[in-house]
């Protein structure tokens, strides 16, 4: 599995793994802004997920995943403890995944998703991107949101927007 836990990495391999969380970083901008270029930025063209409900082309997959965001108000996915096994063109990464939506209706709802993903990443050239993820769903939890959106904590911070034309941020990187 690569080198010893706790080896100081070479150069090239922290050049690596500084690419591919550029990689895995830009996927959950893109699932949270529903920024389908930026989304579809992390994959290789020929790249396959398996999401479960999705099973097939990476590209496709965020195509569609765009929509069925739309039902969610707010999404935040978070990835952390970040494992890499790289072995020259290839690696694999095990990053583990906290997703939140809240969607707001008769009752506000928070879903809150515990996973991991598994990538498959490749290296063309000096360009890392998901060849294959899998997505493993290890807990979840739904509860009626408690979300505080006014008041004198709140008041006066920015509003991300749900979709990329309308957060701070692509605003802020223009």
């Amino acid at each position: 599995m690569g080198h010893e836990t706790g080896q100081v990495p070479s150069l090239e391999e922290l050049q690596n793994r500084l690419a591919i969380q550029d990689v895995l970083a830009k996927h959950s901008r893109g699932i949270d802004r529903l920024d389908l270029e930026c989304l579809k930025s992390a994959y290789w063209p020929d790249a396959e997920v398996a999401y479960g409900t999705f099973n097939g082309a990476a590209h496709e997959f965020a195509e569609g995943v765009m929509e069925g965001l739309k039902a969610f108000d707010r999404t935040a996915h978070m990835v952390t403890n970040t494992a890499f096994d790289i072995r020259g063109q290839d690696a694999r990464i095990e990053s583990y995944v906290l997703a939140c939506h809240y969607t707001k209706g008769d009752t506000d709802t928070e879903m809150i998703f515990f996973g991991r993903y598994l990538d498959r990443m490749e290296k063309r050239g000096d360009v890392w991107k998901i060849a294959h993820r899998r997505v493993v769903h290890d807990w979840n939890q739904n509860l009626d949101a408690t979300a505080i959106w006014s008041g004198p904590l709140f008041e006066s911070l920015t509003k991300g927007g749900r979709k990329f034309e309308d957060d701070a941020l692509y605003k802020f990187l223009a």
